[in-house]
């Protein structure tokens, strides 16, 4: 079993193309605006825009856009909004924050709207977030590699904050993890490997104590 593991996510690994468009099923453009009181984060908006082909699966599922004139009417931007909001138990919304290497509690979504661009699905929503004063980290990703995201619609940070972005080396990334699947054994079961967080771009973002 060990073996066929392997050989599958090397198989996956070594198909996956390089640059931002990468993506093992679903393409996601994040973008993140942070919010800040008194030098503490304590929000962030998150938007996604999904991939042409996820936004058309969508779209068909829910039989929106029947004309097919890429323009949703209003009562169609209605039904549509919310749709990636019925999120199940367990579910992180595919975002971490950590502070001094301790993950962040974020509370649950707030829909901030959902519009129809260009061919592709963007929605908004907002989550509230406990941090102290001090470096907060962000990483978007999914866990199990299914959605692929990155930080294509930028970041936004308040005055008095500044943000940088280590962007992961996927090559070397890829490598790396193909190194390690070497290392399991023939024999034996394991469990399929969470491997997003190794792929995710980290963000770190400071906010200047009030005087």
């Amino acid at each position: 079993m060990k073996g066929l593991l392997r050989r599958l996510l090397s198989l996956v690994l070594v198909v996956l193309p390089v640059g931002a468009g990468a993506h093992p099923h679903v393409f996601v453009a994040t973008g993140l605006r942070l919010v800040a009181e008194e030098g503490r984060i304590t929000g962030i908006e998150v938007a996604w825009q999904y991939d042409e082909l996820y936004s058309l699966l969508v779209l068909e599922d829910m039989n929106l856009d029947q004309d097919y004139d890429g323009v949703l009417s209003e009562g169609e931007l209605a039904r549509l909004d919310g749709f990636d909001m019925n999120w199940i138990e367990g579910f992180e919304g595919d975002l971490y924050l950590e502070q001094g290497g301790a993950p962040l509690e974020l509370g649950p979504p707030e829909p901030r709207g959902t519009a129809f661009e260009e061919g592709r699905i963007v929605t908004r929503h907002y989550r509230a977030v406990e941090a102290e004063a001090g470096p907060v980290v962000v990483r978007a990703y999914d866990p199990t590699f299914y959605t692929a995201y990155d930080l294509g619609l930028g970041i936004d940070v308040p005055e008095g904050c500044s943000v940088s972005v280590r962007k992961v080396d996927f090559d070397a990334t890829k490598r790396a993890l193909l190194a390690e699947l070497a290392e399991i054994p023939e024999d034996g079961t394991v469990p399929f490997p969470e491997v997003g967080a190794k792929f995710a771009d980290t963000v770190e973002v400071t906010c200047d104590a009030p005087s």
